[in-house]
C-alpha cells in the first residue's frame, strides 16, 4: 500500500464466549412490516470514552487520522531507478513502479483488471494499514455510492505479489446509507482478522465496504426491486467488479464470501443463496431471514425470488453448489429462533449451516466482532481459499 499526500474533497450451533462518528440507527417497526430492525449503534459520549479513554486524544488524533484524505494505492511496489548515482548538485534518481508481477501457475488467480480507482485514505490502523474510500459508479445497476476497502499487509508483501486474496463482503445493518459502519476502525474487524493472520485463524482477508441502500428513508434488502434502484445489481455484480479491477482475486466462488449483521447479514446470505456460482459463504450476524421492504408491494414474484428460505429450497431441489451460512446471535438478542427455523427446514443437502451463540451478546458490531474472533473467521477460512506465497 503506498500512500501519496494531495489536496483531496470529500464524496458528496457452536458457542462462543460500529459504529459510525454519527450514530447510525436503525428505524422500528414500520405500517405494514412484519418487524422490527433493531439498531448498531451508540451515542456519541460514550464512543468517546471507549475510543480515546483518559487523555489519549492527542495520540488517536496524530495517529489515526494522520494522512487521512491522502492518495492510497494497493499492491503497489517500487524498484530503484538504473541511472547512475547522483554526483554533486544532482537528483538522486526516482523509484520506479516495478513491472506489474504475473501470476502463479494457479489459473483462479486474477490480477486486478483495471481502471483503478481513486481511493483517498479514511483511517489508519496500528499495523500501518489504512481503510480507504472510493466513488464507484455501478456500471450494471447504475447506482453511484461509496465504498471503503481495507487490504492486509500482507497484501504488499512482495512474497504474495504473485497470489490472489479472498475477498469478504461487509454489509452493515442501520439504514446502511451514507456510510458503512465497518469501516470505522473502532468495530475492530479488521484487527480481529489481523490478529487472527496471526494467531493462524484467519486467512488474511480483502474487505470491501460498500453503501447497502441508496438512501436512509427506506430498506432495499439488496434487490433489484421493480421502479427503484438496482440494489440487488450493485452488491452482486458492480461491488465485486470493482474489486477485480482494483485487487488480486480469485476466478472462483471460492475467494469470495459476504459477512453482515442484521439487515446486512440478510442481504449477504441473501445474496450468497441467488448466486452460488459466484460466492461461496457468509456470516450472518443478527439477521433477518426473509424480505420486508415496504417497497416489495405489488411485486411478490420478484419478492419471492429474494426469498432466501424459498432460494435455499431451490438449491436443495437441484443439488447446485454446496453454501455455508454462519449464523450469529448474541445471547441477550431476540432473533434466534428465526435462524433455528430455518437451520431446521433448509439446513441440509448443499446448504450448509451453523449457528454461533455469542455469550453475553448483545445485537451489535462489537459483538458480533467478538464472535468472529471467537470462531466464525477461523470457520469462513476454513471453506475459502488462502492466498499462496511465492516460495524462498
Amino acid at each position: 500500500m503506498t500512500v501519496r499526500s494531495e489536496s483531496v474533497h470529500e464524496y458528496p450451533q457452536q458457542s462462543s464466549s460500529g459504529p459510525e462518528p454519527e450514530p447510525e440507527r436503525e428505524p422500528g417497526r414500520e405500517p405494514g412490516r412484519g418487524r422490527s430492525r433493531r439498531a448498531v449503534w451508540i451515542g456519541a459520549g460514550v464512543a468517546c470514552a471507549l475510543l480515546l479513554g483518559g487523555g489519549g486524544f492527542a495520540g488517536w488524533k496524530n495517529d489515526w487520522f494522520s494522512g487521512n484524505g491522502e492518495t492510497v494505492s494497493f499492491g503497489t511496489t517500487t524498484t530503484p531507478a538504473t541511472t547512475p548515482a547522483a554526483g554533486a548538485g544532482q537528483k538522486s534518481p526516482a523509484a520506479e513502479p516495478a513491472a506489474p508481477p504475473k501470476p502463479t501457475g494457479d489459473p483462479d488467480v486474477l490480477m486486478p483488471s483495471g481502471p483503478k480507482s481513486d481511493f483517498k485514505q479514511t483511517t489508519k490502523l496500528d499495523d500501518g494499514t489504512v481503510i480507504a474510500k472510493t466513488r464507484l459508479a455501478g456500471a450494471k445497476s447504475g447506482f453511484e455510492g461509496d465504498v471503503w476497502v481495507w487490504a492486509p499487509k500482507e497484501y504488499d508483501d512482495p512474497k504474495y505479489a504473485k497470489s490472489a486474496f479472498p475477498v469478504l463482503i461487509a454489509l452493515p445493518g442501520g439504514n446502511g446509507f451514507p456510510s458503512n459502519y465497518w469501516a470505522d476502525r473502532s468495530l475492530g474487524l479488521q484487527k480481529a482478522i489481523t490478529e487472527g493472520v496471526e494467531a493462524g485463524t484467519s486467512l488474511p482477508f480483502i474487505v470491501i465496504m460498500p453503501v447497502l441502500n441508496p438512501d436512509n428513508k427506506y430498506y432495499y434488502d439488496g434487490a433489484d426491486i421493480p421502479g427503484q434502484p438496482k440494489m440487488g445489481t450493485w452488491i452482486a455484480e458492480d461491488v465485486p467488479d470493482f474489486t477485480r479491477a482494483n485487487f488480486r482475486t480469485y476466478k472462483s466462488r471460492d475467494g469470495w464470501a459476504f459477512m453482515g449483521s442484521s439487515s446486512g447479514a440478510f442481504v449477504g446470505m441473501k445474496t450468497v443463496l441467488q448466486y452460488p456460482d459466484r460466492f461461496k459463504a457468509v456470516i450472518a450476524s443478527g439477521g433477518e431471514i426473509t424480505p420486508d421492504s415496504p417497497l416489495w408491494k405489488g411485486h411478490q414474484a420478484e419478492m419471492d425470488a429474494n426469498n432466501p428460505e424459498k432460494l435455499a429450497q431451490k438449491l436443495i431441489e437441484t443439488n447446485g453448489p454446496e453454501v455455508y451460512i454462519n449464523f450469529q446471535v448474541g445471547t441477550k438478542e431476540t432473533g434466534k429462533d428465526r435462524m433455528t427455523k430455518f437451520v431446521r427446514e433448509y439446513g441440509k443437502g448443499p446448504v450448509k449451516t451453523t449457528i454461533r451463540d455469542i455469550q453475553n451478546g448483545e445485537h451489535n458490531g462489537w459483538h458480533y466482532v467478538r464472535g468472529m474472533k471467537e470462531g466464525s473467521l477461523e470457520w469462513v477460512s476454513k471453506v475459502l481459499k488462502a492466498p499462496r506465497p511465492e516460495a524462498g
